[in-house]
């Protein structure tokens, strides 16, 4: 089955960086878009960032352009978000997620949190 393993998240100043990672398994790792979304207490989830296949053509909410980049290692199934010049805003659970045969899949999110 579909799995999704995030690791990353932390406590973080402002300004500095984290680089989230998401471990895949259960589908063709290389066929399929992937995405990172996060949801902040109170707030709906919303998606920071996409990765496609095999174009690997990006898009980034308007909020993390030019400081988030996402990427992916098809060879370890992996997809990646750089985060850099992390703000308070930014404080939420990060989810991995992907589409597969017509589901939706999530991770089991990993935690960000921005303050000094």
């Amino acid at each position: 089955q579909v799995q999704l393993v995030e690791s990353g998240g932390g406590l973080v100043q402002p300004g500095r960086s984290l680089r989230l990672s998401c471990v895949a398994s259960g589908f063709t790792f290389s066929s399929y878009a992937m995405s990172w979304y996060r949801q902040a207490p109170g707030k709906e989830r919303e998606l920071v960032a996409v990765i496609s296949s095999p174009n690997g053509r990006l898009n980034y909410a308007d909020s993390v352009k030019g400081r988030f980049t996402i990427s992916r290692d098809n060879a370890r199934s992996t997809v990646y978000l750089q985060m850099n010049s992390l703000k308070p805003e930014d404080t939420a659970v990060y989810y991995c997620s992907t589409t597969s045969r017509g589901a939706r899949y999530w991770g089991q999110g990993t935690q960000v949190t921005v303050s000094s």
